[in-house]
């Protein structure tokens, strides 16, 4: 084949621009702004642009336009390239850390950057040499992408499995001193953002300050997860601030924002969600969804104990929220017969935690003789056990309005008898609230490892004590 052919030409690969390339399953994308990639130097190439807002730089797409135009040209003039030949390249791929679902912050493939300006992951581009015509793919995805992912990291490695993972489900009061301190620090991080964060920022600037404020304070070079800073309609996108949505939105008037971030120490982590409006006062409906998840929150934290199964603690936190929601006028009818149906799950269709530990999610959830339950939201547990003493664990109930899932409720008439359509409406682009801590399982109860203010009170409090403030932490404050 003639593209073959191209990719494979020696005098090409050796001047040090050898391609990677690859063919798999490839789609077409219809997204607006790949329709704009070129070589034609257009006007809209010039004023389509790449930038992360504020006062940071614009990048005209016309910067690759040129690329792939200068690219053509040296391939028309070369008499050993075909003349319908194709320029195949495969864009950077997502990664994990290691064997674990953590995604590693992505940076795209030089040559693939270079050629299109692309900055998401798993895409492949082709170039028609003799027109300049360009093509991107884009994986499609499945369904349930959606939804969220599940524990499965596509990584299975044999030694995961020997025994000694319990080993590190339980863990020492050495290692409760570690946690503790990643918590500590993590906490006042979170609310330095709360106390930082102002309408008209980027999401990534509150991440910027938790990562700046975890090193310089608490010596935390890496965060135990990609920092998740959604806000708005964001804040319902279970596993924001990927590459394809890098915490890049601007905070607007009205917005709830949901960062859930945690800094890591000497490879033990710490995971807190804090939900809170980015102009300080919480309205009606967001104060009454966050009061429903801190009630749901609180039920959990006085029923662990060892001894007790963590599926039941997910049942727990899904009836609190039908209640909650009941009250609210969202929903209509029998708990119990909501429950029956597994209406929780198109409010929270994630678990309500996860072991933590050396992985934010940590190993030991499923061994032998704990089976996964097949039912919605429960099926997204990445732990079934009962809980024992020194067990560490989040609790992150969440209450979100995501469109992928209220439209088949509304769908299905086992589902749609108990929700009041109309009511529900008024929360269609709310997004979602979340709020989770780390706690480890004691003799007689539970440790709470987080300390960041959860009422609604201890909120606005803190946030009007930042706006109130001159400074709160800068990089340059001595300690």
């Amino acid at each position: 084949m003639d593209w073959l052919q191209l990719l494979n030409f020696r005098e090409f690969r050796n001047s040090g621009e050898a391609w990677k390339c690859g063919v798999q399953d490839i789609y077409s994308s219809n997204l607006p702004i790949f329709q704009h990639l070129n070589t034609k130097l257009s006007m809209s190439a010039f004023r389509l642009s790449f930038s992360m807002g504020n006062e940071t730089l614009q990048v005209p797409m016309a910067v690759f336009s040129l690329n792939r135009r200068r690219l053509c040209q040296r391939l028309k003039d070369n008499v050993n390239v075909p003349k319908n030949g194709i320029v195949l390249l495969q864009g950077g791929e997502q990664s994990q850390r290691y064997c674990t679902d953590t995604d590693n912050v992505f940076r795209q493939e030089s040559f693939f950057h270079w050629t299109f300006g692309v900055t998401e992951a798993n895409i492949y581009g082709a170039i028609e040499v003799a027109s300049g015509k360009t093509h991107l793919f884009i994986p499609k995805l499945p369904e349930n992408y959606a939804h969220g992912l599940n524990t499965d990291s596509g990584h299975t490695t044999r030694e995961a499995a020997f025994d000694g993972i319990s080993d590190r489900v339980i863990k020492t009061d050495l290692e409760m001193e570690i946690l503790r301190y990643t918590n500590r620090i993590s906490s006042e991080a979170h609310k330095e953002v709360m106390k930082a964060v102002r309408v008209g920022m980027k999401e990534y600037e509150l991440e910027s300050l938790f990562e700046h404020y975890c090193y310089k304070r608490g010596g935390m070079r890496h965060t135990s997860y990609t920092c998740i800073c959604g806000s708005g309609i964001n804040s319902a996108v279970l596993h924001y601030g990927h590459a394809s949505a890098p915490n890049d939105k601007t905070i607007l008037d009205g917005d709830l924002c949901l960062f859930d971030m945690g800094g890591e120490y000497y490879c033990y982590g710490s995971d807190i969600t804090c939900t809170f409006p980015a102009n300080g006062q919480f309205t009606a409906d967001q104060r009454a969804i966050y009061e429903a998840v801190l009630r749901s929150s609180r039920a959990v934290m006085q029923a662990v104990r060892p001894g007790v199964a963590w599926p039941d603690m997910h049942r727990l936190a899904d009836r609190v929220h039908l209640e909650e929601l009941t009250k609210i006028g969202i929903l209509q009818g029998s708990v119990e017969n909501m429950m029956k149906v597994h209406l929780g799950a198109v409010f929270m269709p994630h678990g309500l935690g996860h072991f933590l530990g050396c992985d934010v999610h940590d190993v030991g959830g499923y061994p032998e003789g704990v089976d996964r339950i097949e039912e919605p939201g429960l099926r997204s547990l990445r732990t079934a056990r009962v809980l024992l003493e020194g067990m560490v664990l989040t609790i992150e109930p969440g209450i979100y309005f995501i469109q992928h899932l209220l439209d088949p409720a509304l769908a299905d008439p086992a589902q749609a008898c108990f929700i009041n359509a109309d009511i529900l409406g008024r929360f269609r682009g709310f997004g979602g609230v979340r709020i989770e801590d780390d706690i480890a399982v004691t003799t007689n109860g539970m440790e709470l490892l987080t300390c960041v203010p959860r009422s609604v009170e201890e909120v606005e409090a803190l946030m009007a004590e930042g706006a109130g403030s001159a400074k709160s932490f800068e990089p340059l404050d001595s300690q």
